[in-house]
């Protein structure tokens, strides 16, 4: 039973100032109390057994308090202040463990799977850093954080218009990626790093960047080269492509066709990807209606792109992939094998060396991230200066497909 001359009000602020002293978590010896009123600094006295008033802001020892709290009630300082006050915390603890929440959360972000698949994204992490805790919770920048990167690893989308892509990824929400929202601003800088531009300062650029991204998309805008594909089946897009090839030529399939109803099976084997259409009209040239399985990103692959890239995945075939060896170019190189199962085709360290030798005298790399492929890759043509293009790669390439043509029929 705590003595009723303990919770009188004149020492409520002796109360108070330790209470939240010791829960600091840190060691206390004295704690200063104040500035008091006359009847406050009296009751203090009369609790320490003081023969005249102390200060009106005056120093307590821990110790002296807790003889005087022993002594009229039985019990120690800290039982008295959690029945008078409440329970005592430790912010000390409470610090620790949000700084290891926090630390927690850039490990979790710099070691994500899309972050790690796709290095052009290193520079969207660090600005997540230097921005900051949303509100300064662990838990509301991770949920944003994680929403972010589920929308990144959904793209390019299929032509769905905004809302609805939104509504299908988060939590049904169709206005989370509403222009001006938290996670649209983070989703469109993630972009902008990716495909090497700078941040979208605009409306109009917004839109342009989710067009990009194969967000609202035009089913018949959003296209993908193809050549030498002999698919099975009656359907549409079968007959389209084989005819394609009998002739010599290449199939531009729109979004549209390849989302139509229809059967669509292409035997498996090596279908092989190049990032510029020279390079396929280059192969056309030399084979003719005898032109291996080869695809076009034609720069940056869109939503018909990836879409077919998928599709022929799905369908058992090997999908192996040449871009530029410049800055831009390991990057959409990185985002296609991130996309689909495509692995690299003469895109290693060494095979940059040997284009080179034999184009020396490229133009300038840009910016460099790295090569989840091969970590030597971009430390190497760092090294250089240099980029080489595909077209200087094209005889080495087309060997390869004149040499894998006949595992594919």
């Amino acid at each position: 039973m705590i003595d009723p001359s303990l919770r009188r009000p004149e020492l409520r602020p002796v109360w108070l100032a330790f209470h939240d002293r010791l829960s600091s978590g840190r060691p206390v010896s004295r704690v200063r109390i104040g500035p008091l009123d006359d009847d406050e600094r009296e009751a203090l006295a009369d609790l320490l057994g003081l023969d005249r008033l102390p200060d009106t802001r005056p120093f307590v020892p821990l110790a002296r308090l807790e003889k005087a709290v022993t002594e009229a009630c039985g019990r120690s300082v800290r039982e008295l202040l959690t029945d008078i006050v409440g329970p005592l915390g430790n912010r000390a603890a409470q610090r620790q463990r949000h700084d290891d929440e926090r630390a927690g959360l850039w490990v979790w972000l710099e070691t994500h799977e899309t972050v790690l698949s796709q290095p052009a994204l290193a520079d969207w992490v660090v600005h997540c850093r230097v921005t900051g805790l949303v509100d300064g919770s662990v838990g509301r920048t991770r949920e944003l954080l994680s929403s972010a990167l589920t929308v990144l690893a959904a793209l390019p989308a299929a032509a769905e218009p905004l809302p609805v892509f939104a509504a299908r990824l988060v939590r049904g929400d169709s206005h989370a990626l509403d222009d001006g929202t938290r996670l649209s601003a983070l989703v469109l800088r993630a972009l902008s790093g990716i495909y090497g531009i700078d941040a979208p300062d605009s409306a109009q650029q917004r839109r342009a960047v989710w067009t990009r991204a194969g967000v609202a998309d035009d089913a018949l805008s959003s296209t993908v080269l193809a050549a030498g594909l002999r698919p099975l089946g009656d359907g549409m897009l079968s007959r389209i492509a084989r005819l394609c090839s009998e002739e010599g030529h290449a199939a531009s399939f729109t979004l549209a066709q390849l989302r139509a109803p229809g059967e669509f099976e292409v035997p498996a084997g090596p279908v092989h990807i190049t990032e510029n259409p020279s390079v396929m009209a280059l192969a056309l040239r030399r084979f003719g209606p005898g032109c291996p399985p080869l695809v076009c990103t034609s720069g940056w692959p869109n939503s018909a792109v990836i879409h077919l890239l998928r599709l022929l995945a799905d369908h058992g075939a090997a999908l192996r992939y040449h871009g530029d060896f410049d800055g831009e170019g390991v990057r959409i190189a990185a985002y296609v094998m991130d996309k689909t199962p495509a692995v690299p085709w003469r895109m290693s360290a060494d095979d940059y060396r040997t284009a080179l030798a034999r184009a020396p005298h490229g133009p300038p790399l840009g910016r460099l991230t790295d090569a989840p492929w091969d970590p030597a890759l971009t430390s190497v043509m760092a090294e250089h200066g240099a980029a080489v293009v595909e077209e200087r790669a094209a005889d080495s390439l087309l060997d390869d497909l004149a040499a894998d043509g006949a595992a594919y029929y």
